[in-house]
């Protein structure tokens, strides 16, 4: 049963009985703490959105600044340009010629890199000179050249010629094991592919030159080759009535290297000695000598497709 002590505690509880214990101030304490978390609390929620800004605008300061400076990649490494920025330096008549368009009294050769179908090649483009062809190692001090390179292959059996060649009207050698041909009749070079040229006979006619090699490229059209090996691959090139060797950067098969020489729009080409032991120079506009490759011959009749100068002068 509630005795009356109860209803007075319920209508008072300020009320204070001989058996009671109280502690004076204790509540009134805890509620000015308790105002004071809620006053905090107040104010965080109140400018939290603008606390979440400062930090994500700090934190993005921090990164453009500290974060490392990287240079712009460039996938040729400076070295080899796009097909189309080498088709672009010189136009004659329309036409978009390889290379820049050379001093008339001045005898060099360019070389242009470029890199088509992921295969490095090196354009030796000759200015300003007449080709030919010399049996036996062209001495570098001979300053009338500016390029030469090995053109036929040398039989495994005897050390000798492979395939029809003809050097300043005399034939050296016969046989038509390999279609690809060069000719060069009164200064003017001819690159083809054919079983049996008039021009190997034209050329004993007229004191000019021919040879044959493996056929590149026909009239625009890759030709296969059975060797499926990979190496240092050099060609013979005739495009728009330039003439000029290629020489690929990497070992690459027939194939690739004669794709790459179609897109690059070469008419016909015709292979040269390849492989890095392969030697050969070119003369570069400032005069200076450099090589293919070392200085290693291992044969006799071993022969070379040259360009003189046409003004012996410089």
């Amino acid at each position: 049963m509630r005795s009356f002590k109860d209803d007075i505690l319920d209508q008072n509880d300020d009320i204070i009985c001989d058996d009671d214990i109280r502690v004076i101030g204790a509540q009134k304490k805890k509620s000015a703490q308790e105002s004071t978390v809620s006053s905090k609390n107040s104010f965080w929620k109140k400018n939290l959105i603008w606390w979440v800004l400062l930090v994500a605008f700090v934190s993005i300061g921090l990164y453009f600044l500290l974060r490392p400076v990287r240079q712009q990649e460039d996938p040729f490494d400076g070295v080899y340009e796009h097909k189309e920025d080498i088709m672009a330096k010189h136009e004659e008549d329309g036409i978009r010629i390889l290379g820049n368009k050379p001093d008339s009294l001045l005898s060099y050769t360019e070389r242009i890199d470029t890199v088509i179908n992921d295969v490095n090649i090196a354009i030796y483009l000759p200015h300003n000179a007449v080709p030919e062809l010399i049996v036996g190692i062209p001495t570098e001090n001979d300053l009338s050249i500016i390029l030469a390179a090995q053109a036929a292959d040398i039989r495994a059996d005897n050390n000798k010629i492979l395939g029809a060649f003809v050097e300043k009207g005399t034939p050296l050698a016969w046989g038509v094991s390999k279609k690809g041909f060069c000719a060069i009749i009164n200064g003017i070079m001819t690159i083809g592919s054919s079983d049996n040229s008039p021009l190997f006979e034209k050329a004993t006619d007229t004191e000019g030159y021919f040879f044959r090699q493996f056929p590149l490229v026909d009239n625009g059209v890759l030709v296969e080759n059975e060797q499926k090996n990979k190496s240092i691959r050099k060609a013979l090139c005739s495009r728009l009535g330039q003439f000029f060797i290629a020489v690929s950067g990497d070992n690459e098969s027939y194939h690739d290297f004669a794709q790459a020489l179609v897109d690059l729009d070469v008419e016909n080409a015709i292979s040269l000695v390849g492989s890095k032991s392969a030697f050969g120079w070119w003369i570069n506009q400032d005069g200076i000598l450099n090589q293919f490759s070392e200085d290693i011959h291992k044969f006799q009749m071993e022969n070379y497709v040259v360009w003189r100068k046409i003004n012996l002068t410089n």
